[in-house]
């Protein structure tokens, strides 16, 4: 609640102008019971038809004027409520893009989505309808308890007595509800989840003819969630009758010692009838009460779940290293760079780009260490190809370099100093990476683009598409850089969109290039064609290229040779022939032995 409260501070005269011209409505609200006992016992009693107008003209300027402070309160209280959810989401947003793979990871997707829509939806209604009632309802509640009591004492103790026990009843509903409320949003994170694999993986769904299982672990979700739902709006809906059943009592009560004193000449008419309508009043006003305390209920449940994302700490500020030494120095090497991304200091070129020091890295609840104890260098300029069978560790290994994750064990040096010394958005501005999977955003192909850089030119976008082998998709396609591109990509080849993925990267001419298993669609011609001119126009770049392939890697100035997380030979092609058993067998299986024979010569 304290980020909350934090967010309304940012707009506090609206938030205290809402509840207060809901206030200035209910104090004209108050004297309407008043004004019709005067018509009662003056103007009816008496006669007089110009009274009777005169008050009834009185009671229609009280709506008009109280319409006018009810506007006026709805357009404060929604300002600030949607503002409030804006500004709630931005943060969350931002504050998702800021996380590690291994808290995206943790938390999971399909929470994330849930609390970035419907949680946040709900903490928005929840604003809105707290600064409109929160004020008004115990403001009317008690002031016609006072107003009674001005009218005659003795009703006003039968209201003395209704209004707390209507308390006690709306806050024992209220704690009952909230936890209820917190179970029913993780049990739609859940549905969340069971929706998302099924709409990412429809095709594999369709293929192995999975869609009856399917609908049915949907359906026991869903009715999981319907049943919650529906036990907490049972608790929710004894609100409603048990304030009307307390408020009808007191009427009844009302009625019969209201009537005794009217007929001892003790009370009139008049004032019994506005003691009824005092009564009726808070009778209304619970009820909206009660929808706002399920409302806020809801709010508050949802709240925290925000608050939850929102107080954990990113992996990348808390393991990051600041002295004032590391952080003057990273200062000077981001000002050093020339504007393709290489330091002006000609010392830097004979420091290694990058240095593993016996680092291991292992995931979160992981019994066993993905990587262990993994040394090597590297030189500006070089091409390093990375090998290993599946599952052998060269995705986790290149996502240490950008600091996806960080190692658990060992240092890594980049650009001559420790990763964590360096500021996280400069270091990543110096790195291009191309994942497994190539992403494509909705829009036009120049767009795309320039997600490397932002002020790319047109001329160096080609250049890039060029490299990539891409311009002959270009060029068939007879638009330019503004081909359009559908949602992920799908209005293309997964060839295609891994030379676009390739060119995006390519477009940052950053100083280090991770190619992530980037070209497995593309054949082997065009493979070889790419390696070619990625070495031909980016002779300073240093670059990963990682793969399952021999022919991919074997080009390479060094290879890395991956085995159950472990280095197992670090070299060129023909020296790990001769020295890595390992390497030699992944050879043996894509290779002739002749060919091996050959190499190994």
């Amino acid at each position: 609640m304290q980020r909350l409260l934090a967010y309304l501070g940012k707009y506090k005269l609206y938030s205290v102008l809402a509840p207060l011209f809901k206030c200035l409505e209910a104090c004209f609200e108050l004297f309407v019971p008043l004004v019709v006992a005067d018509m009662i016992d003056i103007g009816i009693r008496e006669g007089s038809i110009s009274y009777i107008l005169g008050r009834g003209g009185l009671l229609i300027a009280l709506g008009l004027i109280g319409l006018a402070c009810s506007i006026t309160a709805q357009w404060f209280a929604a300002r600030v409520a949607v503002k409030t959810g804006t500004a709630i989401r931005n943060d969350l947003f931002s504050h998702i893009l800021g996380m590690s793979y291994s808290e995206l990871d943790t938390i999971g997707s399909s929470t994330l989505l849930t609390r970035l829509t419907s949680d946040i939806n709900q903490v928005q209604n929840g604003v809105n309808m707290f600064l409109r009632l929160f004020m008004r309802s115990p403001f009317i509640v008690f002031g016609a308890m006072i107003m009674a009591f001005s009218v005659d004492i003795k009703g006003g103790m039968i209201f003395a007595v209704a209004v707390p026990l209507l308390m006690v009843v709306v806050f024992c509903i209220l704690l009952l509800s909230m936890p209820l409320y917190e179970k029913v949003q993780k049990q739609l994170d859940s549905l969340m989840l069971t929706t998302r694999e099924n709409l990412l993986g429809v095709r594999v769904i369709r293929a192995f003819n999975r869609q009856e299982s399917e609908k049915a672990d949907f359906k026991e979700e869903n009715t999981v969630l319907v049943k919650l739902q529906i036990f907490v709006g049972r608790i929710s809906a004894l609100l409603n009758p048990l304030t009307v059943v307390i408020i009808n009592i007191a009427i009844v009560a009302l009625l019969y010692t209201g009537a005794l004193e009217v007929n001892a000449g003790d009370l009139t008419q008049g004032k019994l009838v506005a003691l009824v309508n005092y009564m009726s009043q808070i009778l209304v006003e619970l009820i909206k009460l009660a929808n706002l305390i399920i409302l806020i209920s809801k709010a508050i449940a949802c709240m925290r779940r925000v608050d939850a994302v929102m107080s954990t700490e990113s992996e990348a500020d808390i393991l990051k290293v600041i002295s004032d030494g590391n952080a003057d120095s990273a200062h000077t090497g981001s000002n050093a760079a020339s504007e393709n991304g290489a330091p002006e200091n000609p010392d830097t070129f004979s420091l290694p780009v990058l240095e593993f020091k016996d680092v291991s890295f292992a995931y979160k609840g992981a019994k066993a260490e993905s990587l262990k104890d993994i040394s090597f260098s590297v030189k500006r300029g070089e091409t390093v190809g990375i090998i290993g069978a599946t599952g052998a560790g060269k995705t986790t290994l290149i996502n240490l370099i950008p600091r996806f994750f960080d190692s658990t064990e060992g240092s890594i040096n980049i650009f001559g100093k420790d990763i964590k010394a360096h500021e996280l958005m400069e270091l990543r501005k110096r790195i291009g990476i191309v994942p497994q999977k190539s992403v494509l955003f909705s829009g036009s192909l120049r767009d795309n683009m320039k997600w490397g850089r932002k002020d790319a030119t047109d001329e160096e976008i080609y250049e890039a598409i060029d490299t990539a082998q891409a311009r002959e998709i270009v060029d068939s396609k007879k638009e330019g850089l503004d081909l359009k591109i559908e949602q992920g990509g799908s209005n293309l080849s997964g060839g295609q969109k891994q030379r676009f993925a390739i060119a995006r990267a390519l477009v940052r001419k950053p100083e280090i290039l991770i190619m992530d298993d980037s070209a497995s669609a593309l054949d082997f011609a065009t493979d070889a064609a790419l390696r070619r001119a990625i070495k031909k126009n980016t002779s300073e770049m240093t670059v990963f290229i990682i793969s399952q392939r021999v022919g991919t890697v074997r080009d390479a100035d060094r290879i890395l040779v991956l085995e159950e997380g472990r280095s197992v030979g670090f070299g060129t092609h023909r020296e790990l022939i001769k020295s890595c058993n390992a390497y030699r067998e992944i050879c043996l299986s894509q290779m002739t032995a002749e060919e091996v024979a050959r190499d190994e010569a």
